[in-house]
């Protein structure tokens, strides 16, 4: 996550997904893997659904206030991280690599990972929003990996006793693709057990959420998911 997205057309569609997980009695805990901005790109420019009623009618308060969020200015996560948006736990500390040698930035990851462990333990979901998805192998290490997430930390929230979801960015390649990663990642990791199941938001830029959920979540969960399903959220997500 960077600043600059905030309240872009994937928030909305995150923060819509996690409200309906909350509304479902479940405890949400979101660490945005908040990395500095960059300026290489016109990503987080997808605002235009802020103009657009068909999205007010998904979820009007969610809608008018991140349309409040990107009038004003304010584009920052921290403005997100208000109760008229979500009740949950945050852990938007920043994950900053620029000038660090590569044993510096193993010992900032790790320290930041424990601090956002602590934070965020004791709730039923905790959500991770990394820029990119699952770190690849050309990133291991660089100053780019910042920008994933290692399949450790999902392993670390998932003893805690949470359920996990994390974003995929979707490049040039097949839904079948990331679904397959995800199952290989679920058994590497020996999460076997634990359901695994994929949502795709289909709106503007596709991307995904990748669940690996606890069994004593599971019922909870699926309902949520069902009610996705049946609602006008279902012009927005399918299962992948």
């Amino acid at each position: 996550m960077q600043n600059r997205y905030t309240g872009d057309i994937g928030d909305f569609g995150k923060l819509g997904l996690l409200r309906v997980l909350q509304a479902s009695g479940l405890t949400i805990g979101v660490n945005w893997y908040l990395v500095p901005d960059e300026n290489h790109n016109s990503d987080g420019r997808h605002v235009q659904y802020l103009e657009n009623a068909d999205y007010c009618q998904l979820d009007e308060p969610l809608w008018l206030e991140l349309k409040r969020i990107v009038k004003s200015g304010q584009r920052e996560v921290s403005a997100l991280e208000n109760d008229n948006i979500i009740n949950a736990a945050f852990f938007s500390e920043p994950l900053v690599f620029a000038g660090k040698s590569k044993p510096e930035r193993a010992t900032i990851r790790k320290n930041w990972h424990e601090k956002a462990l602590m934070t965020l333990s004791g709730n039923d979901v905790i959500f991770v929003d990394p820029d990119n998805g699952i770190v690849v192998p050309s990133a291991l290490g660089t100053v780019k990996e910042n920008k994933f997430v290692k399949p450790d930390e999902l392993v670390d929230y998932y003893k805690q006793g949470s359920s996990v979801i994390y974003y995929q960015h979707k490049a040039r390649r097949s839904d079948s693709f990331y679904v397959d990663q995800h199952k290989r990642l679920i058994e590497m990791l020996g999460l076997e057990k634990s359901a695994g199941l994929g949502l795709k938001f289909t709106k503007t830029s596709q991307r995904y959420y990748f669940f690996i959920i606890q069994s004593a979540h599971k019922e909870t969960i699926m309902g949520a998911i069902r009610k996705i399903q049946t609602s006008g959220w279902d012009s927005c997500f399918e299962l992948c």
